[in-house]
């Protein structure tokens, strides 16, 4: 016989159990919501913000959930998918013209069909050997269909590392910071955060919280274009030169411990919006994810880091 408490714990158990089986249900229905809109409107221009909100989700995280649980970018979806239907175009209205087919499928141009079709395929649509194609793919031809697009399961719930998240409430804050701009360039964050580090044991603000964040996505926007925060939690002052201000407001954060180098973060990161999210009953929030360093940047060089992965969340 259960007792009444341990029926009551049962039953707080098997309703969390079914809040997350809900919760994956969702994630799911999002992605494929997202496919929907992508096969919609394959034809035309295919926004980012249009497929995020057709997904219920901001477009500042959206691009690296879709990335994580379907396995390739946004943009190399759109693209594969633009190939398949060109191809079946092909195959199966000979006479069209290859420039017709082009913008019917949504590309820009014939001459940016015709690249992106020998980076697929080897060779350019005008040379393609289409009976070839047939009598070694047929069966894969005929099943191009948007039905075997759809997502039905989450990935597999692997965490080799051992990652563990921690739910936080962060209070509103102030940041002194520096913005880099084309961060991947050998040497410019940490110049930066070199710089920073000068300037806050000058002020007396070394003794804060050090945090990097990037509101720009590197898989969509040019690196040259993008730009990485280095920054350091600290009380009013008044900026000046490339010392800069800003206010974040309070957030929820899940956040993994990383101790490793830069394969170790990305997988973090993997794990954190591929498995983790899906299942947690949180959705991100619009807001960057942080790099919160322990103790300094790049106070173990540049290829040990020591630091807090934060993903901003709010309840889904």
């Amino acid at each position: 016989m259960i007792s009444t408490g341990a029926q009551g714990s049962f039953q707080i158990l098997r309703t969390k159990r079914n809040s997350r089986a809900a919760t994956s249900l969702r994630y799911i229905e999002r992605v494929n919501l997202a496919i929907d809109h992508v096969m919609r409107y394959l034809g035309g221009p295919v926004r980012l913000e249009a497929v995020a909100n057709a997904a219920g989700l901001s477009p500042f995280h959206f691009h690296r959930v879709f990335q994580s649980l379907v396995g390739v970018t946004l943009a190399e979806f759109v693209k594969r998918l633009r190939l398949e239907r060109a191809l079946l175009m092909m195959a199966h209205a000979p006479r069209s013209s290859l420039t017709k087919i082009a913008f019917e499928c949504g590309f820009a141009s014939s001459s940016d069909f015709s690249r992106c079709f020998k980076q697929r395929f080897g060779v350019a649509p005008s040379t393609f050997d289409m009976n070839g194609w047939r009598e070694r793919h047929g069966a894969q031809l005929r099943a191009l269909s948007p039905a075997k697009l759809h997502l039905d399961r989450l990935p597999e719930r692997l965490n080799p590392d051992g990652f563990k998240v921690r739910i936080r409430a962060l209070p509103a804050r102030n940041v002194a910071y520096i913005r880099v701009r084309n961060p991947y360039r050998a040497g410019a964050v940490a110049n930066a955060a070199a710089r920073l580090i000068i300037w806050a044991e000058r002020h007396g603000r070394a003794s804060g919280q050090w945090l990097g964040y990037q509101w720009d996505n590197p898989e969509i926007a040019s690196l040259q274009d993008c730009h990485y925060h280095v920054a350091v939690e600290a009380e009013e002052f008044t900026p000046q030169g490339e010392i800069g201000r800003f206010r974040f407001p309070p957030i929820v954060v899940a956040q993994v411990e990383i101790r490793g180098g830069i394969d170790t973060e990305m997988r973090a990161l993997q794990w954190l919006f591929g498995s983790w999210l899906p299942r947690s009953g949180y959705v991100p929030d619009d807001q960057p994810c942080f790099e919160a360093w322990i103790g300094r940047p790049f106070a173990h060089g540049m290829e040990h880091f020591e630091l807090h992965a934060q993903l901003p969340v709010k309840r889904g």
